[in-house]
């Protein structure tokens, strides 16, 4: 493919930036020349080997006028390629300048977070032994590849390896600590890479749900004394309204209860003896 050179001037596009991320994927973007005229449209072509052919972006990303200013690529292989890019346009009223550009793509990498992220306590040694695993690359083999940031309370440390001992660990504490990742000498980009998600860590978490279950304990507690007391007051009232079994010879009287009950029997046994004389 022939890419014309020459142009006017603040044609080209400017501010030319890829970042490769999640492995495999790149965006690159720009903005349009300071000079470009309204219509102007912009064509990227790129190849990561100088044995391969330029190749056109599939996926453009346009502005509110439809301009192409970005592409977004898939399936990108770092390796230790270097990428060469070209940008061209066309325009009904200008010539456009050509925008060329090589990139170590290793360089352009935003790393993932360092993986598998655990915190394993000793409450009596009280020292904390954090581990992690590096993060994912599609060129990068080697853990002693990368360095990385162990921020807990707020206060970062610098560490090689994958583990890392925090001896400052109170019990009655609750901490969280986060990790990024950057290069350690090798093909691998300069820039920090993204946090890990925060993993909390300590006893708080511990006495709060203590401090739950001695709310919720008096709480049951006081809910069960309510409903024995409740029912038993039920029983009472229960008990009460059932009428109790009465003296077939004697029946309650409002005068005198002793004295009406003594006679009805007196007059019972006499009834009883005229019957047998008789």
């Amino acid at each position: 493919m022939d890419f014309q050179g020459g142009g006017m001037n603040g044609t080209a596009i400017e501010n030319f930036v890829c970042v490769i991320f999640n492995v495999s994927f790149m965006n690159c973007t720009w903005d349009v020349g300071s000079t470009a005229s309204g219509d102007t449209q912009y064509f990227l072509y790129w190849k990561n080997s100088w044995k391969e052919d330029f190749t056109e972006c599939q996926n453009y990303i346009r502005d509110n006028y439809g301009r192409r200013t970005g592409c977004r690529f898939q399936n990108v292989k770092i390796e230790n390629k270097v990428a060469h890019f070209l940008v061209n346009a066309s325009s009904n009223g200008q010539n456009i300048q050509l925008h060329e550009d090589f990139i170590s793509l290793y360089k352009i990498e935003k790393l993932t977070p360092p993986l598998n992220v655990t915190v394993n306590c000793t409450e009596a040694s009280h020292h904390c032994e954090i581990r992690w695993q590096p993060p994912r690359t599609s060129h990068v083999k080697k853990p002693s590849c990368f360095k990385y940031e162990v921020v807990i309370e707020n206060k970062g440390r610098n560490i090689t390896g994958n583990s890392y001992i925090f001896e400052s660990f109170s019990t009655n504490k609750r901490y969280s600590v986060k990790i990024r990742a950057t290069d350690n000498e090798c093909l691998v980009s300069q820039s920090w890479g993204e946090w890990s998600t925060p993993v909390e860590f300590g006893e708080e978490q511990l006495t709060s749900t203590s401090s739950y279950m001695l709310i919720l304990i008096p709480v049951l507690a006081a809910t069960l004394t309510l409903f024995i007391f409740a029912g038993s007051i039920y029983l009472k009232k229960t008990s009460a309204t059932v009428p109790q079994p009465k003296d077939p010879f004697c029946e309650l009287s409002p005068v005198d209860f002793q004295t009406e009950c003594k006679n009805q029997l007196i007059k019972h046994e006499t009834e009883e003896i005229t019957v047998i004389e008789s």
